[in-house]
């Protein structure tokens, strides 16, 4: 027979019960995934140079770029400036802002890019379909007729210089408008001989080109009226026999294509003005040594037109961060079609098409990019090109200051832990989780942890003792981060902070919500990383 309770009794339970249910959800009621580093098998390699960067041609030259949500009061005036009116056809030239050569032999700028080595530099992008490179030291004040702005030697030598201090190789596209045809509209070599030529007067190398920056929106590009898929194939034939017989060290990537799925939008064009990347590769034939594409999320809410096409509230969702891999199936299909075989390189993504969403700068969208490399590795992509280095919103530095912004930090940590040989460390509810060789450590295991969940902790378990670095902010919109729970920042001559681990004994490791955690183990001992 039940015991009678009293008021007073379950007053208590009441308040017990309350006070239990005001708790949130702890690791401790997390799933518990086991993982054991020694034992992951090894799935493939990715180039040593496979986390790179762009700097837009018009960042090299100056002229409008992509205008930053917050610009400043002191940003440089376009009056009289050179190439100050080269913006790509067909888009509101409101979303742009002049801004003034980038200094290349800014220490700061240099220090920064040096810690990413070692690197691929694509420089090329829209702007550098249209772009003349000067004949001589004598800069013309002018662009030639048919092409919208100028590159001159002492800009172009910044760029090898550049390179060369940061120990990165050169990727770029060749000029494509009406300024380098003949009469009959064909492509005409003398701008990129010219290029390579100079390049090696100097002792500078380039190590990659495409044939133009993306193909499939070659009316923007600035390439001539009614251009189509048979005038891209006879162009890219030409280009292709220029290179093997002048240059036939460089890696001829193609086709650089965007724009052809859910998840690689880019500025809308009418359909008219759209090639498809089939009928391209269709009409051109054999030729690239790799096959290049780009890819961006979403457009802007700077010039998508359609509010509410992302969000931040969308930022670490699964249908957000997968439409790399949808876009990398499309085009993959493609290369297994036309080019099998051939390695694949990403040459061009970011959070967000034209410059980026406003939160491209913050601690959000570091899930997104290295969420990013690690599914790239994993799929076998063997370059990843973010664009910027340092412009717009989504630069990995401020544009103004150069100061490394959330994804700058991550991809210092990425190139500091991720070797080249990548493992299998499985698909999971829960958590998504990478895992690579320790970079320059035999036997060592690296893993990245990646906890999209903004309110549910996750748990691993691992067998043998670790190091962890933990990513995390104060609120997800920060333009600052943390590590292991201290700011990181540069010191006072611009020095970079240590980037100290916290041991983690054998058992399991809290991956608290809304974070990013590396793990190495040391005393893996895993055979593929011998």
């Amino acid at each position: 027979m039940a015991m009678p309770r009293s008021s007073g009794f379950k007053v208590g339970m009441a308040i017990v019960i309350a006070v239990l249910a005001a708790i949130p959800k702890t690791a401790a009621q997390a799933p518990t995934l086991s993982i054991d580093p020694s034992r992951l098998p090894r799935l493939g390699t990715i180039d040593e140079r496979f986390q790179s960067y762009n700097v837009e041609m018009v960042e090299v030259t100056g002229g409008r770029f992509w205008k930053p949500y917050r610009t400043s009061a002191s940003a440089p005036s376009a009056r009289g400036a050179g190439n100050a009116e080269n913006v790509p056809a067909g888009v509101n030239p409101d979303h742009y802002a002049y801004r003034a050569p980038i200094d290349l032999s800014n220490r700061r700028l240099r220090i920064l890019a040096a810690a990413l080595a070692p690197a691929y530099l694509r420089v090329s992008g829209t702007w550098a379909n249209s772009t003349y490179f000067a004949e001589s030291d004598a800069t013309p004040a002018t662009p030639p007729d048919g092409f919208r702005a100028v590159l001159s030697r002492e800009r172009w030598k910044s760029v090898i210089d550049f390179a060369r201090a940061v120990s990165a190789e050169i990727v770029t596209s060749m000029a494509i408008s009406p300024g380098v045809r003949d009469a009959a509209g064909r492509w005409r070599s003398d701008q990129a001989r010219r290029l390579f030529a100079y390049t090696r007067s100097i002792g500078g190398r380039i190590a990659a080109t495409e044939f133009m920056n993306e193909p499939t929106l070659a009316a923007m590009g600035r390439a001539p009226k009614g251009y189509d898929a048979a005038a891209y194939g006879r162009d890219f034939k030409a280009f292709v026999a220029f290179i093997r017989a002048s240059e036939p060290d460089v890696i001829v990537l193609g086709p650089g294509s965007i724009g052809e799925t859910t998840g690689s939008q880019s500025p809308p064009q009418s359909s008219s003005d759209f090639l498809r990347t089939r009928d391209l590769l269709a009409a051109s034939g054999p030729g690239i040594d790799a096959f290049s594409y780009h890819h961006y999320g979403a457009l802007s809410q700077r010039c998508s037109g359609i509010p509410g096409q992302t969000t931040p509230e969308a930022a670490l969702s699964e249908s957000w961060l997968k439409s790399t891999e949808q876009t990398l199936s499309f085009y993959r299909s493609l290369r297994d079609e036309f080019a099998p075989d051939k390695p694949m390189w990403l040459t061009e993504t970011a959070e967000a098409a034209c410059g980026g969403n406003p939160w491209a700068s913050t601690f959000l969208d570091t899930f997104r990019y290295l969420d990013q490399l690690g599914r790239l590795a994993r799929a076998g992509v063997q370059m990843v090109a973010h664009n910027t280095l340092a412009a717009s919103d989504y630069g990995l530095l401020d544009e103004t200051t150069l100061r490394p912004r959330p994804d700058y930090w991550a991809a210092l940590l990425w190139r500091r832990l991720m070797g080249t040989t990548v493992l299998d460390a499985g698909v999971h509810d829960g958590v998504h989780l990478y895992a690579h060789c320790r970079r320059g450590v035999r036997g060592a295991v690296t893993l990245l942890a990646i906890n999209t969940d903004r309110t549910a902790a996750a748990m691993l378990r691992l067998p043998t003792a670790s190091e962890r670095y933990t990513l995390s902010a104060d609120h997800l919109q920060s333009t600052g981060v943390k590590l292991n729970g201290t700011v990181l920042e540069l010191g006072p001559n611009d020095d970079l902070p240590p980037l100290a681990a916290v041991t983690s004994p054998p058992g399991s490791i809290e991956i608290r919500p809304a974070t990013i955690v590396f793990l190495t183990v040391g005393d893996a001992k895993n055979p593929a990383c011998a």
